[in-house]
């Protein structure tokens, strides 16, 4: 099975269609509920409930979902039975598997309860209708350029006694989404240079991470300096980095990262370590970059 252990969790909505084809007569009788097994709908529509939740017993790369809601409709159209199965989870993978196999499942229903009186019955086509959630909804393909500055606070980094590695995965994530690296610079653990840097970079790029300084250790000071200097700050992005390193490693309450705005450029604060850095990003990319939207037009 795939690892999604990295995603976060996510509305997700997906609707199958799956479509039977009767005689006639056979359409009238399941019409006038005067088939000889009963109402074929209310007994399918309660296979279709089981298959969805069974999904992943039967599928193997299909991970067990929390399935949140489970609806079967059905439309008669001529000779055409025509069945939707939606289904909704809150979680880090897409439904769409479960509805195609519910529908799946409520055809085949159907099909059974109904063989007996139409030797020409035959189950047409099943398809995902449309999904909705996870990361590809948040990916905003209208964003404009954008450029970004990659600041590693490190005493050890900056005099050679230690590889940056930190840093190097947060530009190498940011130029997945599109944001292109102005500058990656080196810096000690010094205030007054922090200061330096982001006086001289804030206005000149769209975003500005700064990874390192957020721990308990005496020479951590990266929250303490960037707080004074931002004009807006935004609570609730490091509270969701630190939520989702909290679901992986309870040492994530320890980081102190704060984030917010001087003009139009946001600051991160991002621990220092390649794991906190990793876990920051898949924590709030792509979703932060609506931001920029929200920024330079008022919108939402």
């Amino acid at each position: 099975m795939r690892d999604i252990s990295w995603k976060v969790n996510t509305l997700r909505i997906a609707t199958a269609q799956s479509i039977v084809k009767a005689s006639p007569e056979t359409i009238e009788m399941v019409k006038n509920k005067t088939i000889p097994k009963g109402d074929i709908f209310e007994m399918a529509k309660v296979t279709g409930f089981l298959a969805v939740k069974k999904t992943s017993d039967v599928i193997p790369h299909c991970h067990p979902l929390p399935i949140e809601g489970v609806k079967v409709n059905y439309e008669i159209e001529d000779d055409k039975i025509i069945i939707e199965v939606e289904v909704k989870t809150i979680y880090k993978t897409g439904c769409e598997v479960e509805a195609m196999y519910g529908a799946s499942v409520v055809a085949i229903t159907i099909y059974d309860l109904l063989k007996p009186i139409d030797t020409n019955i035959e189950i047409l086509s099943t398809k995902l209708l449309r999904k909705k959630g996870g990361k590809t909804d948040f990916k905003d393909k209208n964003l404009p350029p954008l450029t970004s500055a990659v600041i590693v606070s490190s005493d050890s980094v900056s005099a050679g006694k230690k590889e940056d590695k930190a840093g190097l995965i947060i530009k190498e994530k940011l130029e997945g989404y599109g944001v292109k690296n102005a500058e990656y610079t080196i810096i000690p653990d010094e205030p007054s240079q922090l200061t330096e840097t982001i006086n001289r970079l804030a206005g000149t790029v769209n975003l500005i991470i700064i990874t390192g300084g957020t721990g308990l250790s005496p020479r951590d000071k990266t929250p303490e300096t960037i707080l004074p200097l931002l004009e807006r700050e935004i609570p609730g992005m490091m509270e969701a980095a630190r939520t989702y390193g909290q679901a992986r490693t309870p040492y994530a309450m320890l980081s102190r990262g704060v984030a917010g705005t001087i003009g139009k450029t946001l600051i991160l604060t991002f621990p220092g370590s390649t794991g906190g850095a990793k876990e920051s990003m898949d924590a709030l990319f792509p979703y932060i970059l609506h931001v920029f939207h929200i920024m330079n037009d008022g919108k939402h």
